[in-house]
């Protein structure tokens, strides 16, 4: 069966191998044979494998072997657990239901978590997976350049992001991805708080951020970059 490997910073498609155990330390891999030449390939089985101080890129995220989520911002590794609350994914449902309502007849997709959205690095513009240094997984985005698709998910930027805040992401989700999100052009970006019933509205005006309005669950919220569409946040709040 074809494997994927980092060998000595390459990302290489293997299709003719030979795998025994190896043991390196704590860490277990595989002696991979490409010819005459032999190569110790550490396989991430954990996510205490991983060295938090490191800087990783989406070629070394697609050869890890756990099952906890994880994304990368600028190659930093930020877990994804503890699993979202049962409101969170509730309010996610509920959100989703409603977006993907209105644009059963328009020419964008809509993706909730986990599905991976790559970002590139504007000033390298390279989309080879061992350049690119961020991939999230952000609750729900919509994505109209159907370019931009494909069967690993998203590479480039949505059009509009929503991320429902939980205890272990609510920093995170306003400052990393706050700017992450601005520098990588998403033209509109909400902040979903559960605890205060609350939801922060950012258009992107002149590749900067701003701030449209803090809004309520008595409110109906207006999509800036779609016209005529809006959520009824009470409807999303509603247990």
């Amino acid at each position: 069966m074809p494997v994927h490997f980092i060998v000595n910073g390459l990302f290489l498609f293997v299709q003719t191998y030979i795998v025994l155990p190896a043991a390196k330390g704590e860490m277990f891999g595989y002696l991979v044979r490409l010819g005459k030449i032999a190569y110790f390939c550490v396989m991430v089985q954990t996510l205490n494998d991983l060295d938090t101080n490191k800087k990783y890129t989406y070629a070394d995220y697609l050869t890890w072997q756990f099952d906890e989520y994880v994304e990368l911002i600028k190659g930093k590794i930020y877990p994804m657990s503890p699993a979202p609350s049962r409101r969170h994914q509730l309010m996610l449902g509920k959100l989703f239901h409603l977006v993907t309502s209105c644009f059963d007849n328009k020419d964008c997709d809509v993706y909730f978590a986990p599905f991976d959205v790559r970002l590139l690095d504007r000033k390298k513009s390279a989309k080879a997976n061992k350049d690119i240094l961020t991939v999230v997984q952000p609750d729900l985005c919509v994505i109209c350049d159907k370019s931009k698709l494909d069967d690993a998910g998203c590479l480039g930027s949505p059009d509009w992001i929503v991320e429902i805040l939980s205890p272990g992401t609510r920093r995170k989700d306003r400052k990393e991805k706050l700017q992450l999100y601005e520098e990588n052009g998403v033209r509109e970006y909400w902040i979903v708080s559960p605890e205060d019933f609350s939801v922060t509205v950012y258009d992107l005006v002149d590749e900067r951020y701003a701030i449209r309005n803090v809004f309520t669950e008595e409110d109906t919220v207006p999509v800036g970059i779609f016209p005529g569409l809006s959520v009824e946040m009470g409807l999303v709040f509603a247990e």
